[in-house]
């Protein structure tokens, strides 16, 4: 789910998962330490300020001393990324039923972004994952895998979800950061672009739906998305239950092809019957 920074080193992955998954020591400058204070320097000023020298300087040791624990700032992210992978509510027992349980992953991830905005600079394909982030992707497929759908299925939910998560909360980052830069609300801003304005009557259903009201009320983009995308997971899940059903007419067992729209007869015959049935 995450990668390295455009300007920083690529990582060893075997070094990188000895030491997510290794033992750490807890005497005097250890890992943990390194990493917490990673965090927060990048929590605070961006990924851009994170280096060895400054997460150095920050806990009074020498750069050295730190090379001794991880081998480079490429080997650091990775660290630094598992680190924050825990969620405060991981402990409360989950719903029962698979939406509900995704909507609180789903809303869980755009919060781990907005408290740590450096992670959506350092995503991608690549990344050797830590404990904590299988334990969150572990959490996801066990929530999807209550759906019934087969294995394949299932990591593609869970794969295309994370996506909108990553999607949503990489606008909600850009706002904030726009709003930090430049000393004005998103609202502000748009606000004051009469001059804009001036030219849009030429579009007439923007500007129906601008007289309507349709922008007066905004629905919130996050939920509204995230509640759409799982309308469409529910789709997947009646299809796929109707493929192992059997023909509505006469109940016999139908052969799922895997093309099309899923049948509901076993025969022409059968679909005829009920033609006949509805008229």
């Amino acid at each position: 789910m995450y990668t390295i920074n455009k300007g920083s080193q690529v990582p060893d992955p075997e070094r990188s998962t000895e030491l997510l998954w290794g033992t750490r020591s807890r005497r005097g400058l250890d890992l943990d330490t390194i990493v917490r204070t990673a965090v927060g320097i990048a929590d605070a000023e961006g990924l851009g300020a994170v280096s060895m020298r400054r997460v150095a300087e920050a806990l009074g040791f020498t750069t050295m001393s730190l090379y001794r624990h991880v081998p480079g700032k490429a080997e650091l992210l990775d660290l630094m990324r598992d680190a924050v992978m825990v969620s405060p509510d991981e402990e409360l027992e989950e719903p029962g039923d698979w939406r509900s349980g995704v909507v609180a992953w789903a809303r869980a991830g755009l919060a781990l972004y907005q408290r740590h905005p450096w992670l959506i600079e350092s995503s991608g394909p690549r990344t050797v994952p830590g404990p904590n982030i299988v334990a969150q992707f572990e959490r996801a497929l066990a929530l999807v895998a209550r759906t019934g759908l087969p294995p394949a299925q299932i990591v593609a939910v869970v794969t295309l979800v994370g996506g909108f998560v990553e999607s949503a909360a990489r606008q909600v980052v850009d706002v904030v950061a726009a709003e930090r830069d430049s000393g004005l609300t998103h609202e502000e801003f748009w606000g004051a672009r009469d001059s804009l304005f001036e030219h849009l009557d030429r579009y007439p259903t923007l500007s129906w739906i601008y007289q309507q009201g349709g922008y007066d009320q905004p629905l919130d983009p996050f939920e509204f998305g995230l509640q759409r995308v799982l309308d469409g997971i529910d789709a997947l899940i009646r299809d796929e239950k109707r493929d192992e059903s059997g023909c509505v007419v006469c109940g016999k067992p139908i052969e799922a092809t895997g093309q099309g729209r899923p049948k509901q007869y076993c025969s022409r015959a059968c679909q005829q019957k009920a033609y006949r049935a509805r008229k």
